[in-house]
C-alpha cells in the first residue's frame, strides 16, 4: 500500500489490475490503499478471462465484486480480459456497456485482439484501450499498435519488458547511462504516441527506474537499431 501511494506521490497516474489477480487480493489492495480514489489516476481493471466467463451473469459478478474489492462507486477503465469463445463479443462487451450506461464504468477496453475484433467491438461501445502483449521480442501486434495511433486508442503492452534486446540494447544502455529496461520503455514510448506500458513494479527502486525512463530521449538512429 505504501508503494502504491509513493507512486501516485511521484506523478503515476494509471494503475492497472484484473479480478483474478492474486485472487483478489491485488484489488484489495488497491482499494485499501487509495479508496476513496483522487481525482486525476485511473485504476483499470478487468474481468471475462477464462472459457465461459463472458457470460452476462458471470461478467455482471465479476464487475460487482470489483467494485466492491475497489470501494468504489465507478471503474475508470473496465477492460474484458479476454475474447470468450463460448460467448460472443458482442454479448460480452454489451454487458460492460451496461455498466457504462449506468455510470459504474467509465470506459471500456480489450484485450488480446486483433483489428477485426476491435472494429467489430466499437460497433457495441466506444472503446478507449487495448492491452495486448507487446514487447521488443514479440511483436505479432505491430499492425494493432498503429491501428490504435490512427484511432487514437490507448495500446497498453502488458510484459512490456519481456524479451531481450542483446547486445544493441546492452550498448544503448551503456551509452544513455541507463538499464536495458529503461531504454525499452523509452523505445514504446517513442514507437507510438499512444502507447502506455505498465511495466510491474516491486519496489520504490524499481519504481524510479522505471519513470527515469521518461526522460530518455532515443536518436532516430537508436530506436531503428532497436525495431
Amino acid at each position: 500500500q505504501a508503494l502504491l501511494r509513493e507512486a501516485l506521490s511521484a506523478g503515476v497516474n494509471f494503475i492497472d489490475t484484473a479480478h483474478l489477480y492474486t485472487g483478489g487480493d491485488s484489488e484489495r489492495t488497491i482499494g485499501a490503499a487509495l479508496a476513496p480514489f483522487p481525482e486525476g489516476p485511473v485504476v483499470a481493471t478487468k474481468g471475462g478471462y477464462s472459457p465461459g466467463e463472458g457470460r452476462p451473469e458471470v461478467l455482471r459478478a465479476q464487475v460487482e465484486e470489483s467494485l466492491r474489492r475497489l470501494r468504489t462507486d465507478r471503474i475508470e477503465l473496465y477492460y474484458l480480459h479476454r475474447v470468450d469463445p463460448q460467448t460472443p463479443l458482442e454479448t460480452s462487451l454489451a454487458t460492460i456497456g451496461e455498466y457504462r450506461d449506468q455510470g459504474k464504468v467509465r470506459e471500456v477496453g480489450i484485450c488480446e485482439v486483433g483489428i477485426e475484433e476491435i472494429e467489430r467491438a466499437r460497433q457495441v461501445v466506444p472503446i478507449t484501450a487495448v492491452q495486448n502483449r507487446y514487447n521488443l521480442s514479440d511483436r505479432r501486434h505491430e499492425q494493432v499498435v498503429d491501428y490504435c495511433a490512427e484511432q487514437r486508442i490507448a495500446f497498453v503492452p502488458y510484459f512490456p519488458l519481456r524479451g531481450d534486446g542483446g547486445s544493441v540494447l546492452r550498448e544503448i544502455a551503456e551509452s544513455h547511462r541507463a538499464t536495458p529496461s529503461q531504454i525499452t520503455l523509452a523505445w514504446l514510448l517513442k514507437r507510438s504516441p499512444t502507447m502506455l506500458p505498465i511495466p510491474g513494479t516491486l519496489s520504490s527502486e524499481h519504481l524510479q527506474e522505471n519513470l527515469a525512463a521518461l526522460h530518455i530521449e532515443l536518436s532516430e538512429d537508436e530506436y531503428q537499431a532497436l525495431a
